[in-house]
């Protein structure tokens, strides 16, 4: 009878209705992720995602250079170029003004460093380290890299995603030389979480783990995102990562997304996504198609590709650029954003920081991303996949027994 008074009254209801299930749908997958993975949840974050280099390098640069106390930046790359230099000159101008900066770097993903800028930020104050130079490390430790991209200005603002510092990810994925990726910006208590990956990593490099400048502030609310912090570390066995996308893959009842500049994962996470696609979720991955920086990486998940679409699953390859994005939206309630891609490397391997968010205003924003970005790819049709060529097939066969250090 209330439907019929009100114009908007049917979808009203439906809206309603849409919401409730995906609160309910939230509330159980926070429990699930806090009492499996061991760490609680925050509440009270105000998250903004930041698409591509012109987005992305404004905000982190504009942070940086309104830093009043303390400054800490952790990247796997930090290569060359205009973008590269204007970060050098932001934490240095900081660093000589009286603002402690850290830097660290991976000792791989980072050796292209101009080394001019490298000592001008030393010479400004900056304490640069590096994690895990391959020169200095054992065969094992090499294959373990720190793959997390973080910012933390004042304890106050972080920034977390999958862009570098380097040329390829400026502009706004306008053509071939212009990188598609996401990063976001946090407000609220899931900066110390956030912090906390940056100190992990810098313990193992540095004797100083904090100082006076470090004021361990409390964080008032910003927002009303749920907000949890997962950090994945080199280890044996299974560890923390891959029990995030083992739980949101088993918690998904509607729709399962994903983002990935990498899509190499093992069988049992392929043997999962087509269960999750048999029980019903809609599921649909968007990876990198012509433009890809790592062609052996993207044959080993093409192997996979035949199993997948029997299964359902709809695969969509990105065609103006490379996508570098890793993002994941599930139920229209629920996001998953960070460093981690789906791949070996990502989950048994590296060290990364995901973040488990429960916001259904911030899962739509990266809805809206994914729809933006099919409307520039290339569905990946079960039959004339069959029919790709031997050399394709041959390639997808060669790089199997090195798929776990894609």
């Amino acid at each position: 009878m209330t439907s019929t008074q009100d114009p908007l009254g049917p979808v009203s209801l439906t809206e309603d209705a849409r919401n409730t299930a995906a609160s309910d749908s939230g509330a159980r997958l926070r429990r699930r992720l806090e009492r499996l993975i061991g760490i609680a949840a925050t509440e009270g974050n105000a998250l903004v995602p930041l698409l591509n280099g012109d987005e992305i390098f404004s905000a982190m640069l504009g942070s940086i250079r309104s830093a009043r106390y303390t400054v800490d930046m952790m990247t796997f790359v930090y290569w060359r170029g205009d973008i590269a230099r204007q970060f050098a000159e932001a934490l240095a101008e900081r660093a000589r003004q009286g603002i402690r900066v850290r830097l660290l770097l991976d000792g791989f993903g980072s050796r292209l460093i101009e080394k001019e800028q490298l000592r001008a930020m030393e010479d400004a104050g900056v304490k640069v380290s590096w994690f895990r130079r391959p020169l200095r490390l054992s065969p094992f430790k090499q294959n373990h890299r720190c793959h997390r991209k973080v910012l933390v200005v004042d304890e106050e603002v972080a920034y977390t995603g999958g862009v570098g510092i380097a040329e390829e990810w400026c502009g706004n994925a306008r053509n071939a030389r212009e990188w598609r990726d996401t990063h976001v910006q946090v407000r609220g208590p899931a900066v110390d979480g956030i912090a906390a990956a940056f100190a992990q990593n810098w313990a193992e490099c540095h004797e100083e783990l904090f100082d006076e400048r470090d004021r361990f502030i409390d964080h008032r609310p910003h927002g009303d995102a749920v907000v949890q912090v997962v950090r994945g570390s080199a280890s044996f066995g299974w560890q923390d990562m891959q029990t995030l996308m083992r739980v949101m893959l088993e918690s998904a009842q509607e729709r399962f997304r994903l983002t990935t500049a990498y899509f190499a994962p093992d069988t049992f996470f392929i043997e999962l996504l087509c269960a999750t696609a048999r029980r019903g979720v809609e599921v649909e991955i968007l990876l990198p198609g012509p433009h890809t920086d790592k062609r052996v990486c993207q044959l080993a998940g093409q192997h996979y590709y035949d199993d997948l679409l029997a299964c359902g699953v709809r695969i969509f390859e990105y065609q103006p650029t490379m996508m570098h994005a890793k993002v994941i939206t599930v139920d229209r309630a629920a996001a998953l954003i960070g460093s981690t891609n789906f791949n070996r490397r990502s989950l048994d391997h590296d060290e990364e920081v995901m973040l488990a968010v429960l916001d259904t205003a911030f899962t739509a924003r990266l809805d809206e991303h994914f729809d933006q970005d099919l409307q520039v790819c290339v569905e990946i049709m079960p039959g004339r996949w069959k029919g790709r060529s031997f050399l394709q097939r041959t390639g997808e066969t060669a790089v199997l027994p090195i798929r776990r250090f894609l």
